[in-house]
């Protein structure tokens, strides 16, 4: 009777050990990667001032450094200077036209006084007290101070219109220069490192008092509060996910021990793949995978290359 019971203990034990063994294997694994950010220099000088230090928790748009753009501030108060000397060399229409409305008085003046003479001089010869010929040189001398007249009125056109001109064509540099100038504060304002995202700085490439230029790097930031573990699954799991499925995510968690996390899947990829090398055994490595992307909120124990498993 002994001797039949040790095989059925044997058996049993085969089972649960089949049966624990079948539940601890996961559906996929992959390794934990974050959406990266690197941050550049958006101007060429000297870095006067880079409160960054690894591992420091950033706001977003925060101004962590300073480039010197001293000569991005000089070229724009020589722009600057350049639009308030347009108004000295435009040309001042008041004395010119003025000069020529007195001389049209002048005349207009005179105008008055030959026509009364004519007048005068019409009743004279009504009273045969005065000559034709009088009459002819009174005409005459209306008719030159008339053209008189006509001619200054012209140049008072002219002289409005050429100077008119000149002044548009030297006022018309100014809209350029204001252009420039808001050019020059653009640049300005990027000579202030703003950081882009709230993050947590991985790396740093720069140092204050160092030479940077544009595009540069200066460090690289990263959001390590929501964490991506990129895993592989096969053809035949392929119909059992779908986007936004929520699904277990286990971590090492000792040497036996695993830690269990919620993550959702937020994107699959349309297109069959070999698996990576690194992941899978040889054997394996011969099938066609599609790679999956799941967002797991970091507990703090989350790193950047972690290993990771998933069960649907």
């Amino acid at each position: 009777m002994k001797q039949f019971l040790l095989p059925v203990w044997i058996l049993i034990a085969g089972l649960f050990a089949a049966c624990n063994g079948k539940d601890s294997i996961s559906d996929a694994t992959g390794t934990f990667e974050v959406d990266e950010v690197i941050v550049s220099s958006e101007l060429t000088g000297k870095i006067l001032s880079f409160n960054v230090q690894e591992g420091d928790s950033i706001s977003k748009d925060k101004v962590v450094g300073v480039v010197d753009a001293e000569n991005i501030n000089l070229q724009k108060e020589q722009v600057q200077a350049s639009i308030e000397a347009l108004s000295q060399r435009t040309a001042d229409l008041a004395p010119q036209v003025k000069l020529l409305e007195d001389q049209l008085k002048v005349q207009e003046s005179q105008m008055e006084n030959l026509l009364h003479e004519k007048a005068r001089l019409e009743n004279l010869i009504k009273a045969d007290a005065a000559t034709a010929k009088q009459m002819d040189d009174m005409n005459a001398q209306i008719d030159v101070v008339k053209k008189q007249m006509q001619v200054t009125r012209q140049q008072i056109q002219v002289q409005r219109s050429n100077i008119g001109t000149q002044n548009r064509s030297i006022l018309s540099e100014k809209k350029p220069l204001a252009k420039r100038v808001a050019q020059l504060d653009d640049q300005l304002k990027r000579a202030n490192i703003t950081n882009p995202v709230q993050g947590t700085v991985i790396e740093k490439y720069a140092e204050e008092g160092e030479m940077t230029a544009t595009g540069k790097a200066l460090y690289k930031i990263a959001d390590l509060s929501v964490m991506t573990l990129r895993a592989y699954v096969t053809g035949i799991q392929l119909p059992q996910i779908k986007l936004g499925q929520s699904v277990k995510v286990l971590i090492d968690d000792g040497a036996k021990k695993y830690r269990e996390l919620t993550g959702t899947i937020t994107w699959i990829s349309d297109k069959a793949e070999f698996t990576p090398k690194t992941i899978q055994t040889k054997e394996e490595r011969a099938n066609l995978v599609y790679a999956i992307k799941v967002k797991v909120k970091n507990d703090g124990y989350l790193k950047i290359g972690m290993y990771g498993e998933i069960k649907f």
